[in-house]
């Protein structure tokens, strides 16, 4: 079931979508051949957050999976976590100390250029195309996506309806990857 082996797919997490504990669809998510999950539970207190990361930590490790933390700067230092995403309104040039791997996410070169101003390593950008989880927002499109891959040197990986049949599409344009969710939950 190696969908996306060697594809650089980030999985980002959303507990909700998942009929198992998280931390048991590790497993599948590294049987499709994604290596790389960003634990995006945003809903959480900061003891629950840790709590669960603790656990997805363990199963990460087990399986060979880079957890990246996400909204949680205080629960990567407690794990040892060297890898942090965080929202751009949140992120700030000390965490670029801290953090040798430090993600955001962008919807304008706007915001791209504030990103990497505040020491960022990698970006994902979007939404590319439709999702469920932007219903009420159009999707940015390929172009923007574009856009965002000639206006930098960063990796950059695309998110927001990604699909294995859209991925070459995404890839042409000068992203890294992509991310993805829904589907990720439901391996």
């Amino acid at each position: 079931m190696c969908l996306f082996e060697g594809k650089n797919i980030i999985a980002v997490t959303a507990r909700s979508l998942c009929p198992r504990p998280l931390w048991e669809q590790i497993p599948r998510i590294r049987e499709a051949g994604i290596t790389r999950v960003i634990l995006r539970e945003k809903d959480l207190s900061s003891d629950e957050y840790l709590s669960l990361a603790e656990k997805v930590l363990r199963a990460c490790d087990a399986c060979g999976v880079e957890l990246t933390l996400h909204s949680f700067p205080e629960a990567a230092e407690n794990l040892g976590v060297n890898r942090l995403h965080m929202p751009l309104p949140l992120l700030g040039s000390d965490l670029s100390r801290s953090f040798p791997i430090l993600g955001t996410s962008v919807h304008s070169t706007v915001q791209l250029k504030q990103a990497e101003s505040l020491g960022v390593t990698y970006v994902t950008a979007g939404h590319v195309f439709p999702t469920d989880c932007k219903k009420d927002l159009p999707a940015r499109g390929i172009r923007f996506l574009s856009g965002i891959c000639s206006d930098t040197d960063l990796p950059v990986y695309a998110i927001g309806g990604i699909t294995p049949e859209n991925l070459p599409e995404v890839l042409a344009c000068g992203a890294k990857g992509a991310c993805i969710m829904s589907s990720a939950m439901r391996l």
